[in-house]
């Protein structure tokens, strides 16, 4: 058994989003999620078959939803518990630093 770390293995550059599942089995898939400066693109939201639990580990993003407009401001160590089908979507993340996100999908 080895250890690893959320914090290791980012590239310098991130042109797009990157996506590493860290856990996937039946009922749960555990993902880690860098960003930098990235966004859900205009007009489009998530809307999941899963219930989705997710902390910034590092940086800042504001999260959406579709059902009250307004933004969720989060920071490292915030987290959210995102109900199956609640449409919401990335409004922003740090342009200066990469976010780190560690998103548990769950049933």
């Amino acid at each position: 058994m080895k250890a690893n770390n959320i914090h290791s293995g980012i590239p310098n550059n991130i042109p797009e989003e990157l996506f590493e599942t860290l856990i996937n089995s039946k009922n749960i898939k555990i993902e880690r999620i860098i960003s930098k400066g990235h966004k859900t693109p205009k007009g489009q939201w998530y809307d999941q078959d899963w219930n989705e639990f997710v902390i910034l580990i590092k940086g800042r993003a504001a999260i959406l939803f579709e059902s009250n407009s307004v933004e969720i401001f989060l920071e490292s160590g915030d987290y959210l518990d995102i109900p199956a089908h609640k449409k919401h979507r990335v409004e922003w993340t740090d342009e200066y630093v990469e976010t780190i996100w560690l998103a548990v999908h769950y049933k």
